[in-house]
């Protein structure tokens, strides 16, 4: 346990000395949110949208600020296998499960942290539109949101395993897109129908965001809250064993 904290500490770092990581770890979903916000209210009431509304909107937002904790995770991933810093690691006591959670501990410690700001900033927005976002719903949503922060940290350490830090992103960047269209971030997915909620439906996408937008509001149905809980948690355990079984194929043929 304490390499594994020694060497999350030292990624956590690296992590925060980059200033893309706070641009779009922090910054980039409350701009997102301000401005789905300032949309929502360009929107007639008699249209019925409520997508866009801060108690749907912050949940989704949490969401997708969770996909560039996943590309930062494959960009520190990929870019310490490139170099010899692992390569010289792979020579000390350490073991795959060192390695796997030393990058996954800091990325769920920023997920965490940018869903309090970005819930934050949703209280702030809330009270200027005139809307009542429910406090302990808030807070709930920052737990509930730990499962799919660990599924998004898990899909970036494969990532960065299996691709170098110049194909890694544009992977990442091609999820995003993926995520954000079928999760229901941007438009009612379920709505829509066809093709794209059936695609929804089989990936953990939808999920997460359903999950984060029933905890905000306090809906524990077994549809609403349960089902997409034990999807996402399901995901991210599988995800993340399946990151620590391809890392240690790779860390012993590395090493060959």
């Amino acid at each position: 346990m304490r390499r594994t904290m020694v060497f999350a500490k030292r990624n956590l770092i690296e992590v925060y000395r980059d200033p893309l990581s706070w641009i779009f770890c922090i910054a980039f979903p409350i701009v997102m949110l301000i401005i789905m916000s300032i949309v929502n209210s360009a929107i007639p009431k008699e249209a019925g949208n409520t997508l866009f509304r801060i108690d749907n909107l912050a949940g989704g937002i949490a969401i997708f600020g969770q996909m560039f904790v996943m590309l930062f995770t494959a960009i520190a991933v990929a870019k310490d296998r490139n170099g010899a810093f692992l390569t010289r690691l792979y020579s000390s006591p350490m073991k795959s499960g060192n390695f796997v959670w030393g990058y996954i501990f800091p990325m769920l410690l920023t997920a965490v942290i940018q869903a309090c700001i970005s819930l934050a900033a949703a209280v702030v927005i809330s009270l200027i539109t005139d809307y009542s976002l429910n406090i302990a719903g808030l807070l709930l949503a920052v737990v509930a949101v730990i499962p799919s922060a660990l599924m998004f940290s898990a899909i970036g350490f494969l990532f960065g395993t299996f691709f170098n830090e110049k194909a890694a992103p544009g992977i990442c960047s091609i999820v995003i897109s993926l995520g954000a269209m079928v999760g229901g971030i941007w438009f009612d997915v379920e709505g829509v129908g066809g093709f794209m909620y059936k695609l929804g439906r089989c990936l953990p996408f939808l999920y997460a965001t359903k999950l984060a937008r029933s905890a905000i509001s306090m809906d524990f149905g077994v549809r609403e809250f349960l089902i997409p809980l034990g999807v996402v948690v399901l995901a991210a355990g599988v995800l993340t064993a399946l990151a620590s079984i391809v890392f240690d194929s790779r860390m012993h043929a590395d090493q060959r």
